[in-house]
């Protein structure tokens, strides 16, 4: 499991009081009704505001917000999250945008409250096998990628991954030994993560709801790309296979990876392992103490199922 991270309270968010009255007042009139209680979402890395809000009809919804003069990056996030969600069709698993709110000082998006739960940590195969259901469901639907998303391709949005290795050839010495062959390997992700498949880029366990009649939704669509069908399926993969669960079957027999050279599988876990790792050693940022543990423990999972794979000692 993830070194000692407080799973489902990694992150540090603004709370409902210290949102500013005008924006409560805002919230309240988009919700329907005065707001009279706030839970704070406390998965995830990110600073933003995002809560469950109960209202005095008894209604609740998901609301996220940013500054945009304090928080200016997770405010354009919030702005890309509520033109991608605008955009999907109702099919689609996920919760659905509501409304969202954008003048010059706020992002605010009212999203779908759900009855649901985050997938267990360490990680369950019948937690898992729902979530890969579920990006079963996003692939059929998002094969071919949506055109009026404008969606970049993985390799554009990943574009600087290879190129971590030249840094991890001095910051990680006990890589030595395969550093030439791993960075091989991650400069040909352009080409092994080609396709024309939706692909979220940011599976994981906070990321994921599973409701009590067994479906799975999606959230935090913020920067989707064009890619691989099986793209998704293998960033999923990372945290149970970190927990301890075998994830090689799914790799084996997976329709999602059916196909796949295993050669393309390697190329991902050789990128995403120089991005995370490289990551990892950047300054841990106030809002978010445990972005660096996550990233490098995220990165030491890729590395060794890759030693793996490879037959690396």
């Amino acid at each position: 499991m993830a070194g000692h991270l407080p799973h489902g309270r990694t992150a540090r968010r603004l709370e409902w009081p210290f949102l500013p009255p005008y924006l409560r007042d805002v919230v309240a009139r988009q919700c329907g009704s005065p707001v009279v209680d706030a839970v704070s979402q406390t998965a995830g890395f990110t600073p933003g505001f995002a809560s469950v809000l109960t209202c005095a009809d008894g209604s609740r919804h998901f609301v996220k917000a940013a500054s945009v003069k304090a928080q200016r990056m997770f405010a354009e996030s919030y702005r890309e999250e509520a033109r991608k969600l605008g955009s999907l069709p109702a099919a689609a698993p996920a919760p659905r945008l509501l409304w969202s709110h954008d003048d010059d000082e706020w992002v605010v998006l009212g999203i779908e409250h759900v009855e649901a739960r985050a997938p267990a940590r360490p990680w369950v195969q019948a937690d898992l096998d729902a979530a890969l259901a579920m990006l079963v469901e996003v692939s059929t639907l998002f094969t071919p990628a949506p055109t009026e998303l404008s969606l970049d391709t993985a390799a554009t949005e990943f574009a600087a991954w290879p190129a971590t290795w030249q840094q991890l050839r001095s910051s990680r010495p006990g890589l030595a030994a395969h550093v030439d062959e791993a960075a091989a390997l991650a400069a040909r992700l352009a080409e092994a993560s080609a396709g024309d498949t939706l692909c979220h880029t940011d599976v994981r366990d906070d990321n994921i709801l599973l409701t009590d009649d067994g479906r799975a939704l999606l959230c935090d669509w913020n920067w989707p790309v064009r890619g691989a069908a099986w793209l998704d399926a293998l960033f999923l993969l990372i945290g149970p296979r970190g927990d301890g669960l075998d994830v090689s079957p799914v790799i084996d027999t997976h329709p999602l990876f059916a196909g796949v050279p295993p050669d393309h599988v390697d190329v991902v876990l050789a990128a995403a392992t120089g991005y995370f790792l490289t990551s990892s050693d950047l300054p841990v940022p106030r809002t978010s103490p445990y972005v660096r543990e996550a990233q490098a423990w995220q990165g030491a999972v890729c590395w060794d199922w890759l030693a793996e794979r490879r037959g690396w000692q």
